[in-house]
């Protein structure tokens, strides 16, 4: 029974499983300037944007 629902899954919707392949998460540590601790920022960005997204302040 779990063969089936797997098997399902992948041949459902191909299109969007392929420009799911676009997009990464991407986490970043920040510092805070008032306590020194590190904060993280979490966000899905298309793979061509990663490097401005680790580059913002």
């Amino acid at each position: 029974m779990a063969k089936a629902a797997k098997t399902a899954i992948k041949t459902k919707d191909q299109k969007s499983a392929q420009e799911a392949k676009n997009w990464s998460k991407v986490i970043k540590a920040v510092r805070s300037p008032k306590t020194g601790a590190y904060t993280f920022k979490e966000a899905i960005v298309h793979k061509d944007k990663v490097k401005d997204f680790l580059s913002q302040k």
